[in-house]
Order: structure tokens, then C-alpha cells, then sequence
């Protein structure tokens, strides 16, 4: 995501001043569950889990076009070893 990116995530880090890190750490979770990924869908589990509302979101991100979608994929550790000189 580029710039926006870091901006988003720097807008996520800052819900810790409203919310606790507990609460922010769980949201970022769904929402990457769902696959949305960025500032207004961590938002929205936060304030959805606060107001004891059932989230709108769902699996079908199809319906709402200007949320980016991202697909986390696992690392594996030999992965880490191209970063090291000489490997």
C-alpha cells in the first residue's frame, strides 16, 4: 500500500489512545481474518466489540470495493536466510 500504507498503520497504532492495545491487537486480528486490511475496518471491529454490535463486515468483501483486501501468507524460516550476506 505504499504510503497510504504506513499512513494507515500509523492511524491503527494511534487507536491505542482511545482504545487498549488489547481491544486494537483483537481488531487487527478479524479484520485480517476477513482479509481487509487498513484503518476503517480496524475501526469498525473496534467500535463494533465496544458497542456490543455484530460487525457488518463479512466474507464478501466484494461489497465494499474500497477496502483493500490482503492475503497474509506464512513465512518460512528458510525464507528469513536470503536476507543474511552470503546465503
Amino acid at each position: 500500500m505504499g504510503h497510504q500504507g504506513k499512513r494507515e498503520f500509523v492511524q491503527v497504532l494511534r487507536l491505542m489512545e482511545e482504545f487498549t492495545q488489547q481491544h486494537v491487537h483483537e481488531a487487527v486480528r478479524e479484520a485480517l481474518q476477513l482479509g481487509a486490511l487498513g484503518f476503517d475496518p480496524v475501526e469498525h471491529m473496534l467500535l463494533c466489540e465496544i458497542e456490543h454490535k455484530a460487525s457488518r463486515l463479512d466474507m464478501n468483501l466484494d461489497l465494499y470495493p474500497h477496502l483493500p483486501q490482503v492475503r497474509v501468507q506464512t513465512t518460512r524460516s528458510r525464507d528469513h536466510l536470503s536476507l543474511l550476506p552470503g546465503w
